[in-house]
């Protein structure tokens, strides 16, 4: 069985839901009351909810059949996280003649600080461009929609900078195996929680 489907979530359901960025630290306080945090995750692991993302019972009926032909939690799927899906002018790297691949990131930058983040499923749509000396590129290059990873046909020369526009989505799958949904009346139904969590690749 495919561990991850390029199939994306409903955009429609994704839309309503929350979640966001997610890290793990482990914090220990001293007697004093000091404390020494410990980072266990470089990159952030992202973690949703979906169930109040469901307005309508179609779209009730659409996530129950998402979620059987996910198998629950055993097969991946695209997610788009409404709240950051899109990435402008994203510094990929500069050419020197001999490498010709490069993965597609987004920089995250808070003052001094910047955290890049590799993007692992581009969304192929005109959004995603390639440019070299921010000069648009349209030939000579190929982008993995799968990986994220943009190969030209003849590595970029000494200096040439490498920028990218795209937007993209998540890897997820459920958290759960189980559904649990409610028929509270006549074509009338609620739920709990149904997460999701970021796949890591």
């Amino acid at each position: 069985m495919t561990a991850l489907s390029e199939v994306q979530f409903p955009p429609e359901i994704s839309y309503g839901s929350k979640g966001g960025p997610m890290y793990s630290t482990d914090i220990v306080a001293t007697f004093s009351g000091h404390e020494q945090r410990n980072i266990n995750w470089s990159q952030a692991r992202a973690r949703y909810d979906v169930g109040s993302g469901i307005k309508t019972p179609a779209q009730w009926q659409q996530l129950i059949a998402f979620f059987r032909a996910r198998r629950g939690r055993a097969v991946g799927f695209r997610y788009k996280d409404w709240s950051d899906f899109r990435a402008v002018n994203q510094y990929l790297g500069t050419g020197n003649n001999q490498q010709a691949e490069f993965p597609l990131v987004k920089h995250y930058q808070n003052g001094e600080e910047v955290y890049t983040r590799t993007i692992n499923k581009p969304v192929n749509n005109q959004f995603c461009k390639l440019y070299i000396d921010s000069i648009l590129i349209e030939d000579g290059i190929n982008i993995d929609f799968t990986t994220g990873l943009v190969t030209f046909d003849a590595a970029p020369k000494q200096g040439e900078q490498i920028t990218a526009d795209f937007e993209f989505d998540v890897p997820v799958r459920f958290d759960t195996d189980h559904l649990d949904l409610s028929m509270d009346s006549f074509n009338i139904g609620s739920w709990g929680n149904i997460p999701l969590v970021e796949i890591r690749i």
